[in-house]
């Protein structure tokens, strides 16, 4: 089998081979742990110089679709983080889910900052439309490896003096609330969905442009089920798996 150089056509064999992996992973429904085919196998199917696999499946590790291990084969990777979205779970620290996971939490504060209520969030959180809101987004690591993007919505009322000091690093939003403003939370309503990721969340995630992300959309209240805050989670579709407990 010849395998066509940059002249006539070799960037466009490596695409088409990358392409054809992604789709036969997809057509046979592979699932977390699945071992794929072997180069000679995909070369033989695909119709391509097994170089050329080669070439295609390097840069699938390297996006995360794919990884190898050692001699054993290339695997569809299994999730790093199991997360719950029971009703009593879903407030839980995040950095506590990534430690009962095994894995190393860390968090990077992308910005904080005082809005006016929209109207969607003004709803969500029971305030006027206009009301101030404080919102926070974070990225989410694992082992160094970003897993989500959370933004959240608070009314300025029921944090006063709540600042970005106060967020950096390993720091539980919800071990603050009750321990500076006395409010402990529950979960209210809770949708998950899927849904592409906006450029900007799909660079910081490390997502192809335009690739769906699993979303949490999550009203947590206080005991006396007065909203507290409004949440948004945007979940890597390969390192987070929910599970209901």
């Amino acid at each position: 089998m010849s395998q066509p150089g940059p002249a006539n056509g070799g960037t466009l064999v490596y695409e088409q081979a990358h392409q054809g992996i992604l789709k036969l992973i997809d057509q046979r429904n592979y699932m977390a742990g699945d071992r794929i085919p072997s180069e000679r196998d995909l070369s033989e199917r695909l119709g391509v110089h097994r170089m050329t696999v080669r070439k295609a499946i390097e840069k699938l590790v390297r996006e995360g679709v794919l990884e190898r291990r050692g001699t054993s084969g290339t695997y569809i990777p299994a999730p790093v983080i199991m997360r719950p979205i029971s009703a009593h779970l879903i407030s839980h620290s995040i950095s506590e889910i990534v430690r009962k996971c095994g894995g190393q939490p860390g968090s990077k504060l992308l910005f904080f900052e005082q809005r006016d209520a929209s109207l969607r969030v003004a709803e969500k959180l029971n305030v006027d439309i206009g009301d101030p809101l404080i919102v926070i987004k974070r990225l989410r690591i694992v082992d160094d490896l970003p897993f989500c993007v959370e933004t959240t919505w608070l009314p300025s009322s029921r944090v006063p003096g709540l600042a970005a000091d106060d967020l950096y690093g390993d720091s539980s939003l919800y071990a603050l609330l009750e321990e500076r403003y006395g409010i402990k939370t529950k979960n209210g309503t809770t949708t998950v969905s899927a849904a592409p990721a906006s450029a900007q969340d799909a660079e910081i995630l490390g997502l192809k442009r335009g690739e769906s992300a699993l979303v949490i959309h999550s009203v947590v209240t206080d005991l006396q089920e007065r909203p507290i805050e409004y949440l948004t989670s945007l979940n890597h579709p390969r390192r987070v798996m929910f599970t209901l407990e």
